[in-house]
């Protein structure tokens, strides 16, 4: 604690140097709306605008049903979003109805005893936080940010840091689903279970989700700790000491992204469980203080940070010199609640430019091929000269549930935030790079994560899932007339080429 301490303090005269070094050769742009046309719809990678018909803000079920009867006898196509984090199209439609869930907000039930809770879809993981830390409960999965809606992450079967659990489907006993036709019907494993594995990772192609009733977990306490490790070690070191270790509550990689040690430097942080007894379990006063939810810290200097690695080599690398300075060599951590260390660091994808966006990826490896993706993945890097910011690699458990899964057997999810240019010329030269790294993680019995841009091809959607035609045939089965619509099923179920 007190190595990480001393640390810390010894990287305020290197961020005081480069703060002013930055600001006397950088300033900000800042992207300014091209219309004031609110009917101008776009998700957060800007890539994908399109305008829609009319707008509905869902904050009662019965306005839900009549916005989807009125979409009928309009004969118009319904388009579902929440914060808009996918970056495929997946959340609108040209000229459709689109059903802002935003509002449709509400908490509808808690069982403290049963560990669960029963949210309206636009619900954001931060309200669940917030409900459920006083009653000592935490969320088993959820993204690494807590701003997305709960309809929206089981539209895109989301997964999270914690190695014990897989997707999100894991974690859900049931759901309401508004149909085409303005019914509603009761979705769990038991009841209408098609549906269950269909619109859980389903794009919202298949209905509304209304409401969600979601598995809790304890609020645990951690202790962080940070260690290098060799890329092609990190395989072996899991299997023998994070994999089925019952002491573990969240795990996470980060691989360099600097010109010098490009997917080669790597560090590891484990959060280990500590247990009422040990040595180092805090005071009642202080674990009053551990469990009280905190606001994000360095968020503006992370931000700056990332600002410097998103222009220049040298900010890159600066960047990781001063992570590897504050975290050492197996140091130990601050003392952390799970409801804490879930909480995000920074709100990445939190940028404007009228030149240029940052965009996530995210490929799921066989954990026995992850340092042959790796190389391959250098290589492209490299060879297409891809603006990388950073590389985040997570497990993924085996899980048979939902069509469209993405991690039939174990995996390594590499997630990776590009930074491209918005102009034609920026975007073929990313389609072309992503079509490569897809090609290279299906060479290895991998995946691509279907959330993200439209770039893969039809023959590579079908060759990493192979059950995708299969399910839009399910499409048709449950809303024959396409009233759910969105660009994503535009792409992959009515667009050969």
């Amino acid at each position: 604690m007190m190595m990480r301490s001393k640390r810390k303090k010894q990287t305020v005269l290197i961020l005081g140097v480069a703060l002013l070094l930055y600001s006397g050769i950088f300033s900000y742009s800042f992207y300014q709306n091209q219309t004031s046309d609110d009917l101008l719809i776009q998700d957060v990678s800007r890539l994908n605008p399109v305008k829609v018909q009319k707008i509905i803000q869902g904050e009662v079920e019965e306005g839900l049903q009549q916005a989807v009867r009125e979409a009928g006898e309009k004969n118009l196509k319904i388009s579902i979003a929440g914060t808009r984090h996918s970056q495929g199209g997946h959340s609108f439609y040209e000229d459709s109805l689109w059903l802002d869930m935003r509002s449709y907000n509400k908490i509808l039930n808690f069982d403290e005893h049963a560990k669960t809770i029963t949210v309206q879809s636009g619900t954001t993981w931060n309200q669940i936080q917030d409900y459920i830390n006083p009653f000592g409960l935490s969320v088993k999965v959820m993204q690494s940010s807590n701003v997305f809606t709960v309809g929206g992450s089981l539209s895109s079967n989301v997964h999270g840091r914690d190695p014990n659990y897989g997707p999100i489907i894991e974690t859900v006993q049931s759901f309401r689903l508004l149909q085409a036709d303005g019914s509603i019907l009761e979705v769990s494993r038991n009841e209408n279970e098609e549906l269950f594995h269909l619109v859980i990772g389903g794009y919202g192609l298949f209905g509304v989700i209304l409401d969600v009733t979601i598995e809790l977990t304890e609020d645990e306490l951690y202790v962080s700790k940070t260690t290098k490790m060799n890329y092609q070690d990190y395989y072996t070191y899991f299997q023998k000491h994070i994999k089925g270790n019952n002491d573990i509550g969240l795990h996470f990689a980060r691989l360099s992204v600097t010109p010098e040690t490009l997917l080669d430097e790597m560090y590891m942080t484990t959060f280990e469980k500590l247990e009422e007894g040990d040595k180092d379990y805090p005071s009642s006063t202080e674990l009053e203080e551990l469990r009280t939810l905190k606001e994000e810290k360095n968020v503006q200097r992370d931000k700056f940070f990332l600002g410097l690695s998103r222009k220049y080599d040298w900010g890159k690398t600066l960047t990781w010199y001063l992570q590897k300075r504050i975290y050492g060599d197996g140091t130990e951590g601050e003392i952390v609640s799970r409801n804490n260390a879930m909480k995000p660091p920074i709100q990445f994808l939190d940028y404007e430019s009228s030149r240029d966006t940052d965009i996530l990826q995210e490929y799921f490896i066989p954990t026995e091929n992850f340092a042959s993706f790796v190389e391959t993945l250098r290589e492209i890097v490299q060879e297409e000269e891809l603006n990388l910011l950073n590389v985040t690699v997570r497990y993924t458990p085996k899980h048979d549930e939902g069509m469209l899964r993405y991690s039939e057997e174990e995996t390594f999810a590499l997630v990776l935030y590009f930074n491209q240019k918005l102009s034609d010329k920026g975007k073929k030269h990313m389609e072309q790079a992503t079509q490569r790294m897809v090609d290279a993680a299906i060479a290895l019995d991998g995946k691509y994560y279907l959330t993200y841009q439209l770039y893969p091809t039809n023959d590579q959607i079908r060759a990493a899932y192979p059950k995708v035609n299969l399910f839009f045939e399910h499409k048709l089965k449950y809303d024959p007339d396409e009233r759910f619509f969105n660009n994503f099923y535009e792409r992959y179920a009515h667009n050969e080429s």
